[in-house]
Order: C-alpha cells, then sequence, then structure tokens
C-alpha cells in the first residue's frame, strides 16, 4: 500500500504540466526539410509533474498532483488514467473552453527525443488557484515546469510550512524566469544543458541563484552528479540498450525522491534514481517507470 505522512494526507504532492502525448517512432529524426517514416504510434498521458507523480506511486509513495487539463476527451483520459495509477487527482483543475496540452514526441530508433506541444490548458492554473493546505499537509513538493507565478506561490507555501521543495524547471528555463521559485527550492534537477543556463561555465561553482542548494545534474546515459554543501557524488549510471527517454528524468526525479524521503543518502539517491531512469528507457512511451521490486531485481543483476 501506498505511504501516507503523519497528517494522513499524500506524501509527496506534484506540481506542474499534465499533457496528453502523441508518441510517434521513427528511424530517424528528421534534418530541416527532411523527412522520417514512422514505424508505430502510442497515445497515453504525459507532462513531467504527472510522470513524477505516477513514478512515486508505483514507488508507493502517496502521490498527489496539482496542474490543469482542459474539459475534452484527452482531459477526462489523462485524469482516469491518473487515478488508475493511485495518484489523487482531486487539485488537478479542469478548464473549460481550452483543450488539454498536447505533445507530439518523436523518438529516433536510438531513443533521443524531439518535442513539439502547442500550449493547451497548462498555464491555466493561477497562484490563486493553489488550495494552501493540501501543500502544508505534505513531506515534500515537487514543482516541474509550470507559470513562474504559481511555482513561486506554491514554493513559499511550502517552505513557510517546513515543506522540503524540488525543482526541475526543464526545457525552458532559459526563457522564464523561475528565481523565486528556485529561492524557495531545496534541491534542483537539472540536464546539462540547463545547467549551463544557470551555472558558471566550468560547472564546479553555482551560481548566488542555486548557492546553498542540492544540486543534481543528469548527464543522461553518462549517469548523473549531485552537488552539496558537503560534498559531490557521482554514479557513471548503467550501460543498458535505450529504447525511449522520454519520461526517463522523470523518473529518475521520483527515485531521487523516494530514497531521500527516509534517507539522507545522496549517494544511495543517485544510484537508485540512475537505476529508475535506465529501466524507464528501456521501454517505449514515458509512463514505464519502474516499481521498487523492479530496482532491486536490476540492481541484484548488475551487481
Amino acid at each position: 500500500m501506498p505511504s501516507t505522512n503523519r497528517t494522513g494526507g499524500v506524501r509527496v504532492v506534484t506540481a506542474g504540466h499534465i499533457n496528453w502525448d502523441v508518441t510517434l517512432r521513427v528511424d530517424a529524426l528528421p534534418e530541416p526539410d527532411g523527412e522520417a517514416r514512422i514505424s508505430s504510434q502510442q497515445r497515453s498521458g504525459g507532462g513531467s509533474a504527472a510522470n513524477v507523480a505516477v513514478a512515486l506511486s508505483r514507488m508507493d509513495v502517496s502521490t498527489g498532483l496539482i496542474g490543469s487539463v482542459g474539459s475534452d476527451d484527452n482531459g477526462l483520459l489523462v485524469q482516469r488514467e491518473l487515478t488508475s495509477a493511485g495518484v489523487d487527482c482531486t487539485h488537478v483543475l479542469e478548464v473549460t473552453g481550452i483543450e488539454t496540452t498536447t505533445k507530439y514526441l518523436i523518438v529516433d530508433e536510438s531513443g533521443e527525443v524531439m518535442v513539439l506541444g502547442n500550449e493547451g490548458a497548462n498555464e491555466t492554473i493561477a497562484p490563486d488557484d493553489v488550495e494552501p493546505g493540501y501543500v502544508r499537509a505534505a513531506d515534500h513538493l515537487h514543482l516541474t515546469s509550470q507559470r513562474p507565478d504559481t511555482a513561486a506561490e506554491l514554493a513559499r507555501i511550502a517552505t513557510e510550512a517546513g515543506v522540503t521543495v524540488s525543482f526541475d524547471p526543464g526545457r525552458r528555463l532559459a526563457e522564464r524566469d523561475f528565481s523565486r521559485a528556485l529561492a524557495y527550492s531545496d534541491i534542483v534537477f537539472l540536464n546539462d544543458r540547463e545547467a549551463a543556463t544557470i551555472l558558471d561555465r566550468d560547472l564546479e561553482h553555482p551560481s548566488s541563484e542555486l548557492h546553498g542548494r542540492v544540486v543534481v545534474i543528469k548527464h543522461g546515459r553518462n549517469g548523473a552528479r549531485v552537488d552539496t554543501t558537503k560534498g559531490v557524488y557521482t554514479h557513471p549510471g548503467f550501460g543498458v540498450e535505450s529504447v525511449d527517454s522520454t519520461g526517463a528524468g522523470d523518473a529518475f526525479a521520483a527515485g531521487f525522491i523516494t530514497t531521500l524521503l527516509d534517507s539522507a543518502d545522496y549517494e544511495r539517491a543517485l544510484e537508485f534514481a540512475n537505476a529508475c531512469g535506465a529501466l524507464t528507457s528501456m521501454a517505449a512511451g514515458a509512463r514505464t517507470s519502474p516499481t521498487r521490486a523492479d530496482v532491486e531485481a536490476f540492481f541484484d543483476e548488475q551487481f
């Protein structure tokens, strides 16, 4: 059964985008004015906040989701899928007259991904739509890409209530001002490209924006590192054959959070998170994150 926190509420609240994904598998990502052959299509729920919520639920962590969908068929399908996965959707805002955000994920044979999408309903949830009590009752808040003002308000509420905060700002980091949300965050997840946006050139000395925070830098198939005030930890990752990297970063975040909920062992969290990302990349789709038992079986095979 999913673990709850001491208040009886969900243990982790995730907040951010909830999408309907259309995944197209192709032989190669096309160049400009080029063409690719589609080998398969898949439709399912997606979006980083929703993906992390599902991944946490599969780890038996009780999880609730804050975000917004349209009142269209895709919005209903997304919420039904999330609820079936054990995610509390009572704080998902349903917006009339706007379609659920749709993302087209183009995946090549090596597992690399290109994303196309519309804005849809994702950016409609505003700071005034947030229910403070829901956040305060959790043990941890995980933020993903969303409106900067909403992210900042959620992070403020959590921090003032003593709830730890992690933030994975995602692809749009360079074009959005997340400084207020980052200021409240205890843990920040970045990939190499995102890290280059807000860290110094050599990635060894965090900018003032991240000073004093735990910074997790994901290197994809080459593992990850964690910068903390007590030291730097690295893990080389696992040599697996990647089929689809969609959702691997979200599974990584869920694995890291799951480990730290019960301990402050950053090395163990990094290893566990890398295993979650590797296992997710070995199957097609954004919702292929593993269970705890899957990860433990994977470790038995590796060591």
